[in-house]
């Protein structure tokens, strides 16, 4: 059975984790989540509130870290998933989780990352030349890194699939899955 990798930590937007967590599963991959350490995650809900100019934040699900970054051995998965949330802005400076993006984008595996998830993905060193969807706010992130930012719910860049939020989890999750199941087809 085939192993996808979810990369994460606290703050995490709780859909983004639980959605591509659960579909994976639904669909035969087995699936792991690491975090800075093997620990008990805070999810948090972000959500719009009419007068506010952004989004508003609210504890969600705590869930186990199956796996710390720096026992990660990335040959051992055939991709990863980088959900958004918060906390995309911490991990991404961690030098293991960085490595382990490397890792899939040089070896040419499936990613799909999602919302904040493309801050990773940036600080990794794998947009340059690249086109990303992601959380609008992020498109100055994304082009200062040298790639191009497309505003869209489920944008394809060779293996790399991402999206602008929880609402584009359909489209966004239809298309990885249609890569993913190409690269790591479950038997």
């Amino acid at each position: 059975m085939p192993k996808v990798l979810i990369v994460t930590g606290d703050a995490a937007e709780d859909l983004e984790v639980m959605y591509p967590y659960q579909r994976l599963l639904e669909e035969g991959y087995d699936v792991h989540i690491a975090a800075p350490t093997k620990k008990k995650l805070q999810f948090v809900v972000h959500d719009f509130v009419d007068g506010f100019d952004t989004y508003t934040e609210k504890l969600g699900h705590t869930w186990p870290a199956d796996v710390a970054f720096a026992d990660v051995d990335p040959a051992d998965y055939a991709a990863l998933v980088l959900p958004g949330g918060r906390a995309p802005e911490y991990i991404r400076g961690d030098t293991d989780c960085r490595r382990i993006v490397r890792h899939f984008a040089e070896a040419g595996k499936p990613i799909a990352a999602l919302c904040h998830g493309p801050l990773v993905l940036a600080a990794a060193g794998v947009l340059a030349s690249r086109s990303s969807s992601a959380y609008p706010a992020l498109a100055p992130d994304i082009e200062a890194v040298g790639g191009s930012f497309v505003d869209s719910e489920a944008h394809i860049d060779g293996s790399i699939v991402t999206g602008r939020a929880w609402p584009d989890h359909p489209a966004w999750m239809r298309e990885f899955l249609k890569v993913l199941r190409v690269a790591a087809p479950v038997d």
